[in-house]
């Protein structure tokens, strides 16, 4: 490398959103120092691939982009979930330059420096204040807290990246502000557990443009309101003061939608998992937030085939589908996770009734979905522009997450840019998708 080009990174980001804003926070600092961002293996000085180990195909897949990275380039740095297992990245990668676990950014950022040197140039060393983003300009990440303090059955998360530990809900709200003042026009609300946020600080206040404002969820979230983007809360735990939250919706202070994983509706399993187990008050639950906000889209993600799950348990978690109505569903097989204690419960349920119980739970799912979005034909709805090209753009109701949920599609629509919020009317619906045009 030439000692006056700036050094060039490349980067490989696995696994979920909390992840990516990991390493966005690493290539912000690295930014900051004169570093570039490289598309390709041969143009990069170095490699970092940010990893993901929450369950064993994402392990697989980890180790496999590691072992590509070592192959197509050879000078690689490993960081995020799995890098909690050095062991078995060095197995079959030992040539790694570097290996550290989740949200370990300064050593990440000392790791590169030992493996190429920063240029200290200050027209170089110069960074815009939303620092570098791995998503699209006109929407972001913002992570409230780091791990986790529920032991769930089929979770290592708290042993990946620990207990709870939230963010003073003074530095969270200047970086969401920071955010909208460089054109982000959706703040995605990402953590282990957005409801539990501030329980560890005891819920201090900070002072907020001259008020105080409480580490807590509804006040985070209001506060967040306040700025001018659509603000969107992801990874809820249904806890009591959930419903307060849904008040800020009705009132159009946040968006209107809610992610909250369920993960299963039978007692029993429900149980096994270590996972609160009142399925009727859930079903209540979503009935009143509703009746507070009849526009909420509630999405949820599901586990079929958790060890010990009986035909009749999966009954159960068909029959609250179709009573709870839900908007977005994702579904899982269940997998065994390296160290989670799960693995060691009896009665695993066999592959092929696993993917059979997926797939009827999917059709049902499925059907729902079509069922409501076939409900939208004819409203009129905003629309968020995440993409145009030569046939028209591609956008988001409020009820669509990036990236998870559908999309709507507005044919010929090509003079918009990604962005624009444009008001549609919905004239086509599909199993996950809408078609609009422009008002």
């Amino acid at each position: 490398m030439d000692k006056k080009t700036p050094p060039k990174i490349g980067i490989i980001s696995l696994g979920c959103p909390k992840a990516l804003v990991d390493s966005e926070r690493i290539l912000t600092k690295l930014g900051a120092e004169g570093y570039l961002i490289s598309e390709t293996y041969d143009d990069a000085d170095v490699v970092l691939v940010n990893t993901c180990g929450f369950i064993d195909s994402a392990r697989q897949e980890s180790l496999e982009a590691i072992q590509e990275a070592m192959a197509e380039n050879g000078r690689v740095i490993v960081t995020g979930c799995l890098g909690i297992d050095e062991g078995a990245i060095r197995e079959v990668a030992p040539g790694v330059l570097s290996v550290t676990g989740p949200h370990q950014y300064e050593q990440v950022v000392n790791a590169v420096h030992d493996a190429i040197p920063p240029l200290h140039d200050p027209f170089i060393d110069l960074i815009g204040p939303e620092g570098m983003k791995l998503t699209p300009r006109h929407y972001s990440y913002l992570k409230i807290s780091e791990g986790c303090n529920h032991s769930c059955k089929f979770c290592i998360i708290p042993d990946i990246r620990g207990k709870l530990d939230s963010r003073p809900v003074g530095d969270v709200l200047r970086e969401a502000e920071r955010l909208v003042e460089s054109g982000v026009k959706e703040l995605l609300v990402i953590s282990q557990d957005t409801s539990a946020y501030g329980l560890d600080l005891n819920y201090v206040a900070n002072d907020w443009r001259g008020h105080p404002v409480k580490s807590n969820m509804y006040d985070l979230a209001n506060a967040l309101g306040d700025l001018g983007a659509w603000v969107r809360l992801h990874y809820v735990y249904p806890y009591p003061h959930v419903d307060s939250v849904i008040e800020l919706m009705a009132d159009g202070k946040i968006l209107p939608y809610l992610d909250i994983p369920f993960q299963h509706a039978s007692p029993n399993v429900l149980k096994a998992m270590r996972r609160p187990a009142h399925q009727e008050k859930t079903l209540e639950r979503i009935q009143k937030w509703r009746e507070i906000c009849p526009e909420i889209a509630i999405r949820s993600t599901f586990i079929v085939g958790f060890p010990g799950e009986t035909e009749e348990d999966f009954e159960t978690l068909l029959n609250f589908l179709e009573d709870a109505q839900l908007d977005r569903v994702g579904c899982f097989q269940y997998e065994n996770i390296q160290g989670a204690q799960a693995n060691d419960l009896p009665d695993h349920v066999d592959a092929d009734d696993k993917l059979s119980r997926w797939e009827r739970f999917m059709e049902l799912s499925q059907d729902i979905s079509e069922r409501k979005l076939l409900d939208r034909i004819g409203q009129s709805m905003q629309v968020l522009i995440d993409d145009v090209n030569d046939t028209g753009a591609v956008g988001r109701t409020y009820a669509d997450s990036p990236e998870i949920d559908g999309n709507v599609y507005l044919d010929g629509a090509i003079d918009l840019k990604p962005g624009d919020m444009v008001k549609a009317t919905i004239t086509k619906s599909g199993t996950y998708d809408l078609w609009a045009e422009v008002e």
